[in-house]
């Protein structure tokens, strides 16, 4: 048997131990001092820089071209695209749309991670930390908005989702997609300040907006919050999953469920890659 795998195995185990504590530390991770992003679909022209830029940042391939053919499918973020605008028609008018990771408050990606692979700063962004990552994809699952993505394709697979530029936020940048919008459809700023800046808009054109700002509340509320000129379904966006974070609702399941339980999968694990090694 791999030693450093047992090791990582039981780890993991006496992490599974310890998940009520995971989950304080989501809930202390997040402060007014947390930064996210404001995207304004009115002013949003389908230009798609932000696709280029975001690519650029991450080292990630160029975007496929191809003007207007490019809005005639749905596309979601990919493992080589992290994020991405489509085009969504009404009976009257069409409007852009720009998708990507929602940094949740309280992330269930990062609950459901069983080695803290998955993270959230106390700045806001939910990081991957690649050396801690044991490959479960159990983020993917959890996740409400399907937003990491596994490169299957891959020799050493990562999990990718926007970092919300982590590194540029670190030097005093802001993050790739907002600095380089034309139309300043996206502003960066701390959480409190965009929700405020989201109400003044609606407050001054009444009219131009659909009043409410989605990201605010719910799953307990996300760092990247949207404008909408139409209901935020019309968009896109899914509008049942509700105002609480879905850590809560597996928390008290959790306290109750006997350690030994909580262990046995991690075990169980350990023995099939001993067995594999022989």
């Amino acid at each position: 048997m791999d030693r450093r795998f047992f090791l990582k195995t039981i780890g993991v185990a006496g992490g599974l131990g310890l998940t009520s504590h995971s989950m304080e530390s989501a809930e202390a991770a997040v402060s007014d001092t947390s930064v996210g992003l404001l995207i304004d679909e009115t002013r949003c022209v389908g230009c798609r820089m932000c696709e280029g830029a975001c690519a650029e940042a991450h080292g990630l391939p160029k975007p496929i071209p191809g003007g207007e053919s490019v809005f005639e499918k749905l596309r979601t973020p990919t493992e080589s695209q992290l994020t991405v605008v489509n085009r969504y028609k009404t009976a009257t008018d069409e409007f852009f749309a720009k998708k990507q990771c929602m940094h949740c408050a309280q992330p269930a990606c990062v609950a459901a991670c069983l080695t803290k692979a998955m993270h959230k700063t106390k700045e806001g962004p939910v990081l991957w930390d690649e050396s801690k990552c044991m490959g479960c994809r159990y983020c993917m699952l959890a996740c409400p908005f399907d937003m990491p993505k596994f490169e299957y394709h891959q020799a050493v697979p990562k999990i990718r989702k926007c970092n919300l530029c982590w590194d540029r936020i670190q030097a005093g940048k802001q993050p790739a997609c907002a600095e380089i919008c034309p139309a300043e459809a996206i502003l960066f700023g701390k959480r409190n300040d965009l929700i405020e800046a989201a109400r003044k808009r609606i407050y001054e054109q009444p009219d131009a907006y659909s009043h409410s700002l989605y990201g605010e509340h719910e799953v307990g509320g996300t760092g990247c919050l949207y404008l909408s000129p139409v209901p935020i379904e019309n968009l896109g966006f899914k509008t049942t999953l509700g105002s609480t974070p879905y850590p809560e609702y597996t928390k008290q399941f959790l306290y109750s469920v006997p350690v030994i339980l909580i262990l046995a999968p991690a075990m169980l694990l350990t023995l099939s890659k001993a067995a594999e090694s022989e």
